[in-house]
């Protein structure tokens, strides 16, 4: 009876695994991202226009989510959070896909995802506030004002959708560039839209809440070896041997992060139990004293617990 069931210790176990297994996910479907993507790319797409209608995407399919889900705990808009999601929508959706999408035109999909390992350096100093590595840490700020996961996503997306439309209207003037067909194009942005902008927004809000931004970047070198594999296979790029060599050196030591990570929370989790307030307990045993000297007011009842040990005066 006073051990624990294996039922809770097994739901325990799993529950603390969660934020590595969803962040586990997320590589994988990044790294099906950029197999798709390069392949569009290469047929011709602007990134321009792939970002847009990638953030088109994710807003049809996220938006319905929230509006339904986080109705009763939605936080109300307010102007700084406003800005905030202008700003991510600008840092992520139009800064870092844009210029992202351009490098995989001129590089291949394995180069482009081994450059996300910075994040987490660039992260951890906060010395780079832009792009990718300023979007995790702008998010993880806004969620502390707008708790609401869903709703951060779809606003997200929606400004992304907005910025982007407007920067790829500027810079591709030919209308034709827009047209969609059953081909890689409508494959890449639907898959990016729905798997990279909007279930990979959500699922990093979420557990950027529960472990920071660090973890999440953390990562990021797992994507950068799945990329390889499928780059391989499915596009028939080369691996050569320094490139392993790099990628295992880099993925041991951006690791690291992860298990300082987990050290980091297991000792705050040790302060807040060494530092905490204990309360005491409030007995049955009470005596109630009338305390009659105002006059003017109403009657105050003053209720002080009554000591098992009586005090004693010392010799």
């Amino acid at each position: 009876m006073g051990g624990r069931s294996p039922f809770a210790a097994l739901f325990n176990g799993l529950n603390t695994t969660k934020p590595y297994l969803a962040m586990v996910s997320l590589q994988f479907g990044y790294a099906g991202m950029y197999i798709v993507s390069m392949v569009c790319l290469k047929h011709g797409m602007s990134n321009f226009i792939l970002a847009t209608y990638r953030h088109v995407v994710a807003t049809i399919v996220i938006a319905p989510f929230a509006i339904v889900l986080e109705r009763k705990i939605r936080p109300k808009m307010t102007l700084p959070v406003f800005l905030r999601i202008v700003a991510l929508g600008f840092l992520e959706p139009v800064l870092d896909q844009n210029f992202y999408y351009l490098g995989m035109k001129l590089t291949t999909a394995t180069y482009s995802s081994a450059f996300v390992n910075m994040l987490p350096a660039v992260t951890f100093i906060l010395a780079m506030i832009f792009s990718w590595a300023g979007f995790f840490i702008l998010q993880s700020f806004t969620l502390k004002k707008y708790p609401a996961e869903l709703s951060l996503t779809a606003w997200i997306c929606f400004m992304g959708m907005i910025e982007d439309a407007i920067v790829s209207l500027i810079m591709v003037r030919d209308l034709s560039a827009w047209k969609l067909g059953w081909d890689s194009r409508l494959l890449a942005a639907s898959y990016s839209g729905i798997v990279n902008s909007g279930i990979a927004y959500y699922v990093q809000g979420v557990v950027i809440r529960q472990r920071g931004p660090v973890f999440v970047t953390s990562f990021s070198p797992l994507c950068m070896i799945i990329t390889a594999i499928l780059g391989a296979i499915i596009l028939a790029e080369k691996i050569h041997l320094g490139s392993i060599l790099g990628a295992i050196i880099i993925v041991t030591g951006l690791y690291t992060v992860v298990w300082g990570k987990s050290k980091d929370g297991e000792n705050s989790e040790t302060d807040v139990k060494c530092n905490g307030l204990q309360e005491l307990p409030i007995t049955g045993n009470a005596k109630s004293i009338t305390d009659d000297d105002d006059i003017n007011g109403p009657t105050k009842i003053v209720t002080i617990p009554v000591s098992n040990a009586p005090f004693t005066q010392g010799t």
